[in-house]
């Protein structure tokens, strides 16, 4: 089993930067593909960007591509997305989520944290 917290959210203005931060617990940890996803007020939950287990594998959303990015260090159980750029279409409810299976669908992923709020103001 997974733990998930995230950290990192706030209030930023457009164009500006936050650096996402998921803390796992569990000696699994390594095992698991990771993804962050995201999710406005009235909107259904959106695929960000996953990672491999092993980190060299990568995939964003066309929305973030370029200027999200994600990566992860095994060696302290964490992943991390890098966030450039930020545009109000931005804010939302960001979540880290682990899966054994990956890819770009909420379904896939079996563990979820509580999630961090990122605001983007115009």
């Amino acid at each position: 089993q997974v733990q998930l917290v995230e950290s990192g959210g706030g209030l930023v203005r457009t164009g500006g930067s936050l650096r996402l931060s998921c803390a796992a617990s569990g000696r699994t940890f390594r095992s698991y593909a990771m993804g962050w996803f995201r999710q406005a007020p009235g909107k259904e939950r959106e695929f960000v960007a996953t990672i491999s287990w092993s980190g060299g594998i990568t995939s964003h959303a066309d929305s973030v591509k370029g200027r999200f990015t994600i990566s992860r260090d095994n060696a302290k159980n964490m992943v991390y997305l890098q966030m450039n750029s930020l545009k109000p279409e931005d804010t939302a409810v960001y979540y880290c989520a682990a899966g054994l299976g990956g890819g770009t669908e909420a379904a896939r992923f079996d563990y979820w944290g509580q999630g961090t709020q990122v605001t983007v103001s115009s």
